[in-house]
């Protein structure tokens, strides 16, 4: 069960799906894009309201690194994508208003938790650089806003005054129990010699292949005698979210690798060395680091990955519903209370659409946020 900061999935849960999808393939353009969008158009004041204002750059900042990260994933982003991220901004900037110091104090303490979590699905300090710089993002800047989140979040928690009791949690956790059953999962490294242009993904030419296939096969044999391979993934492997690391990626099931890789990588005992594999990106040689097997999760166990119990999952996963039902129309007073005003005519005339679209749905349809 994978919980996100209920105000933004554009930033932090962005930097992960931009790694999974592009397999830590680098887009400088990306970075630059709000910096030059500023340097010729000037950064207006967008919205404002009592106490805060935001301004162009505030929003390109996170539409343009979502929009790497839909590239990457060939996933178009929904139309209302702006105005909603606009929205998220606005919402924040409110609570942030309401924030006490305890809610502060909880803010960090979760932000701090997300990222390093978030480290975790990355192999090297390096390959996390490469991924914040791809979306425009320094360590610095994705830690602050991370902490907004998590501050804006306290204080809406706190403004709803949420009340969950340990017999809901227990009964969620009884309804839910299968997303806390871990499936057996295979570690290994592995050394990558693309058969594809890394950035088009077209096939190179055969000549290339024809080269590339007898190097992987003398890595092969290489790695197979009892070569350092961790070494041999440093000097040859063509992945770059896992060649600085030796060619460690982190555990995975089945279904979360290209089949040939994971039915390759399952066979293996720990210590063994595959024979070539090919898939749609390249030419492999795997070795096995170790197998995790199937787990169920009680109760009150700690789990690793995220540091948490169960019935702390679910207690939270309760506390999302709850403010899923409860925050619209509390954010919808704070925003007549604070004056919000969009000042930006294209964007007001989106918000309107969208609302328009909204009142005029019929029962039971309507957009999709």
């Amino acid at each position: 069960m994978k919980l996100k900061l209920i105000l933004s999935a554009a930033l932090v849960a962005g930097v992960i799906s931009a790694h999974a999808a592009a397999g830590g393939t680098n887009s400088a353009n990306s970075a630059t894009a709000p910096d030059a969008m500023t340097t010729l158009f000037g950064d207006p004041v967008i919205v404002k309201g009592k106490g805060f204002e935001l301004k162009r750059s505030d929003l390109d900042g996170v539409v343009t690194g979502a929009k790497a990260n839909a590239a990457a994933a060939n996933q178009p982003l929904p139309a209302d994508f702006e105005i909603s991220v606009l929205n998220q901004l606005v919402t924040i900037q409110l609570l942030l208003q309401k924030a006490t110091a305890a809610d502060k104090a909880a803010g960090q303490v979760e932000s701090d938790a997300q990222y390093t979590n978030l480290l975790a699905h990355f192999n090297s300090p390096e390959a996390f650089a490469r991924q914040l710089k791809m979306v425009g993002m320094t360590e610095t800047e994705l830690r602050a806003k991370a902490a907004q989140e998590a501050t804006a979040k306290a204080a809406l928690k706190r403004e709803l005054n949420l009340n969950i009791t340990d017999a809901q949690v227990k009964a969620y956790f009884s309804n839910h129990a299968a997303a806390f059953e871990e499936p057996e999962k295979a570690h290994v490294r592995h050394v990558l010699l693309m058969t594809i242009e890394p950035k088009e993904r077209l096939p190179l030419a055969t000549n290339v292949v024809a080269a590339k296939r007898k190097q992987i096969e003398d890595i092969q044999k290489r790695a197979a005698a009892g070569e350092d391979f961790a070494a041999l993934a440093k000097q040859y492997s063509e992945d770059p979210g896992s060649k600085d690391g030796g060619g460690e990626l982190p555990a995975f099931g089945r279904g979360d690798m290209v089949p040939e890789f994971e039915a390759a990588a399952f066979a293996l005992k720990p210590g063994q060395v595959s024979d070539v594999i090919s898939t749609m990106y390249g030419f492999h040689v795997i070795k096995s680091i170790d197998r995790t097997p199937a787990r169920k999760y009680g109760l009150t166990d700690t789990i690793p990955q995220v540091d948490k119990t169960p019935a702390a999952i679910c207690k939270l996963q309760l506390e999302s519903e709850q403010i899923r039902d409860q925050a619209p129309a509390f954010i919808a007073k704070l925003r007549k209370e604070s004056d919000v005003q969009i000042l930006d005519p294209n964007l007001k005339a989106l918000e309107q659409v969208i609302l328009d679209a909204s009142t005029n749905a019929p029962a039971g349809g309507g957009s999709n946020p």
